[in-house]
C-alpha cells in the first residue's frame, strides 16, 4: 500500500490533498516518495522560514531532546527563560512581556481573552478577507463565510469592516470596543498589502478610543515581508502581537507579545499545557539566531522586491497585478487558481491559493538566487501556455 492509500484510508478529510506524498526536506526544497524534486514555495503554510531541516534547528532539538522535553510553566525552565529574553529583545517597540503557545489560532484565542480582561469591555473589530484561525474565538475574528458559516453561532461581539477603509473602521469602534484585530499583509485574503497612512490612523483610532490594538503576524513575522516583524515597515505599536508559523523553525510554537497598556495579568487566566516547553523553546532560539546571523530580512527585502518586479513584467492578461511584500507574493489572477496551482507542481514547484485567484508564494528565506528563477521561468511558462 502506498503512503498514499494509506494515509486517505484514515486521515479525517477535512484537508484538500495533492497527489504528492513529502518525505524528506532541505533549504528550500522537498523530495516525494519518488525522489523526485521540488521547490517549496508553500514552505508549510509560511513555516519553513530557515528552511527544511536547516542544521541550527536539527542541533538543537536534538540537544534538548536528550536533556529535557516537556516543562509546564508551573516551573521555570532555563531554555524557556532565554528564549523570552531573546525574542522580546527583538520585539517591536513597547513590548515587554510574552505568552508562549503552540499555534497561530492559539495565539490569536490568547490576545483576544487578554484584550477583553484588560479593556473590560467585550467587542472586536476585524477586517474583512482576514484570516486568524479554525478555533472559535480566532474564527469568529475571520472574515471568510465558507469558514465561518457551517459553525454558527459563533463568538458573538465580532464586527467586520472594510481593510484599508479608515471611517468605516471609525464608525465601528465605540465604547465597548476591546480591540480592532488585523493583518498588516492579509495573507489568506489574497496578500493585500496595508498602508502605511492607514495602518498609523489605526493605532491612533485604537489609543484615542481606549481599544487596544492587535496585530497578526502569525505570517508575517520573523522576516518574512523583509523586516523581522511587518508592523515595523510602519513604526506601529501594537498593544499584543501575535506570532507563530516560522517562529521555531518548522517545530509547533505561537506567542502573544504584550504591551504596557494590557496591564498586570492574574495567575490562572489562561493557559497551556505544551505551550513554552523547552523542546519548541530551543528549536526557536536556534532559528531566531540563524535568523538573525544571516540577516533573512535582509535577503527576503532583497530577492523580493526583484522576484515581483520580474514577475511584474510577465507579458500576459492573465496576471491582474502582482503585490505582496518581501518573500510573501501573491499573483492575482483574471481566472481560477487551482488549474496553475496544479501545472506548477508539474513543473516541480509548490504554490499555494490566497483565495480563489490568487497565487500565493511564500518560499523559505534562504531559497537561492537560482531557484528563485527556476520558480519564475515555471510561472512564467504556467502563466502563459
Amino acid at each position: 500500500m502506498t503512503t498514499i492509500e494509506l494515509e486517505s484510508r484514515y486521515t479525517s478529510g477535512v484537508y484538500p490533498k495533492r497527489d504528492v506524498a513529502i518525505v524528506r526536506g532541505e533549504g528550500a526544497r522537498v523530495w516525494d516518495e519518488e525522489g523526485r524534486a521540488y521547490i517549496d514555495c508553500v514552505g508549510g503554510h509560511g513555516v519553513a522560514i530557515v528552511g527544511h531541516c536547516n542544521p541550527a534547528v536539527v542541533a538543537a532539538i536534538q540537544r534538548q531532546a536528550e536533556t529535557l522535553i516537556t516543562c509546564p510553566e508551573v516551573f521555570y525552565s532555563d531554555v524557556r527563560a532565554k528564549l523570552l529574553e531573546r525574542l522580546l529583545s527583538i520585539a517591536p517597540a513597547g513590548l515587554e512581556r510574552a505568552y508562549l503557545c503552540n499555534s497561530g489560532t492559539e495565539s490569536v484565542e490568547a490576545a483576544l481573552k487578554l484584550a477583553r480582561l484588560c479593556t473590560g469591555r467585550s467587542e472586536i473589530v476585524a477586517m474583512k478577507r482576514g484570516f486568524h484561525g479554525r478555533t472559535m474565538g480566532a474564527l469568529s475574528a475571520t472574515w471568510e463565510p465558507k469558514y465561518r458559516e457551517p459553525f454558527m453561532p459563533l463568538v458573538p461581539g465580532f464586527t467586520h469592516v472594510t481593510y484599508g477603509d479608515l471611517d468605516a473602521l471609525s464608525a465601528a469602534v465605540n465604547d465597548e470596543t476591546a480591540a480592532v484585530l488585523l493583518e498588516v499583509v492579509q495573507g489568506e485574503g489574497g496578500v493585500n498589502v496595508g498602508s502605511g497612512d492607514y495602518l498609523r490612523g489605526v493605532q491612533a483610532l485604537c489609543a484615542e478610543r481606549g481599544a487596544l490594538l492587535i496585530v497578526d503576524e502569525v505570517q508575517t513575522g520573523f522576516g518574512r515581508t523583509g523586516k523581522l516583524f511587518a508592523c515595523q515597515h510602519h513604526d506601529l505599536r501594537p498593544d499584543l502581537l501575535c506570532l507563530a508559523k516560522g517562529m521555531a523553525g518548522g517545530v509547533p510554537m505561537g506567542a502573544v507579545l504584550i504591551g504596557s497598556r494590557v496591564g498586570e495579568l492574574a495567575s490562572g487566566v489562561h493557559g497551556s499545557t505544551f505551550g513554552g516547553n523547552p523542546l519548541a523553546c530551543a528549536a526557536a532560539l536556534a532559528a531566531i539566531d540563524y535568523m538573525l546571523a544571516h540577516d533573512l530580512p535582509g535577503e527576503a527585502a532583497e530577492k523580493g522586491a526583484r522576484f515581483m518586479q520580474r514577475l511584474a513584467g510577465i507579458e500576459t492578461r492573465l496576471i491582474r497585478e502582482v503585490r505582496g511584500l518581501g518573500l510573501m507574493v501573491g499573483i492575482d489572477l483574471r481566472k481560477r487558481v487551482t488549474p496553475y496551482l496544479r501545472a506548477l507542481m508539474d513543473e516541480g514547484v509548490l504554490a499555494l491559493p490566497a483565495g480563489s485567484t490568487v497565487l500565493r508564494l511564500l518560499p523559505p528565506l534562504v531559497i537561492s538566487d537560482d531557484e528563485l528563477d527556476t520558480v519564475y521561468r515555471a510561472v512564467e511558462k504556467v502563466l502563459t501556455a
